[in-house]
């Protein structure tokens, strides 16, 4: 049998063959990513910038978060007035000067004032109170306290003797609706009072003739003009046709 003995030619073949089988097993591709194994998704990176301010549910037009409290702080309601707080009343019963001066020495009363109520006319003179131009009387404006001075005591002792009752739009030598006898009230309580009061001194017989003082709601308040304020101690001995009748 013949050996056979690879020639040069035969051994360079077969060294390129080699090499090129190498060559391809060495640049055979890597398996698809859609076969490699999912990892989590990368987290994004914190902001940096400030996060916008939060708004107010109870103001959403605020640029700011404001306090809880500021903005549901309901507004508290007046106070009740007290049941032992001052009362005011309106009086008229002819000149204004006569009866302030009477009044404002009662213990009890806080404050008087002169003025004109009862009428139509807005913002009246003295001049506009005569020959009922404006339908206001000459009145006075008593404040007093309650607990030192009932408004039955100040009526019935005090308002129903410093006039005459009986004589109607006038008092004295004064004529005229602005000298009317009245009583201004502010509410039922202060009426039924002023009622039950003219009433019984109306019974008692110490006037001869009916009572006509009127008793009415009270109605706007006119300060009287500076000069007729405390008139009779500006002026003492000044016209008064007012005094206690026993």
């Amino acid at each position: 049998m013949r050996r056979w003995i690879p020639t040069l030619a035969a051994l360079g073949v077969l060294a390129a063959w080699i090499a090129l089988d190498r060559g391809q097993v060495e640049a055979a591709p890597q398996a698809p990513d859609a076969q490699k194994p999912l990892g989590a998704p990368p987290k994004p990176r914190a902001s940096t910038a400030p996060a916008p301010a939060k708004k107010s549910p109870m103001n959403p037009n605020s640029p700011t978060n404001p306090p809880v409290a500021a903005a549901t702080q309901a507004t508290p309601p007046p106070a009740a007035k007290s049941a032992q707080g001052p009362e005011t009343i309106y009086l008229a019963g002819g000149c204004f000067w006569g009866m302030e001066d009477i009044l404002r020495k009662i213990p009890g009363v806080r404050e008087t004032q002169a003025g004109y109520t009862g009428g139509w006319l807005p913002n009246p003179k003295y001049d506009d109170t005569h020959d009922s131009k404006s339908g206001h009387a000459e009145s006075v404006k008593v404040v007093f306290d309650p607990q030192v001075l009932s408004l039955e005591v100040l009526l019935e002792r005090w308002f129903f003797r410093m006039h005459d009752p009986t004589t109607l739009n006038r008092q004295g030598n004064d004529v005229g609706t602005q000298y009317r006898s009245a009583i201004f009230v502010f509410n039922d309580t202060q009426r039924k009072t002023a009622e039950t009061v003219k009433a019984r001194v109306n019974a008692s017989g110490k006037w001869r003739r009916p009572i006509v003082t009127e008793i009415t709601t009270a109605s706007i308040w006119y300060p009287a003009e500076g000069y007729h304020q405390k008139y009779l101690v500006k002026n003492p001995g000044g016209y008064t046709c007012h005094y206690l009748r026993d």
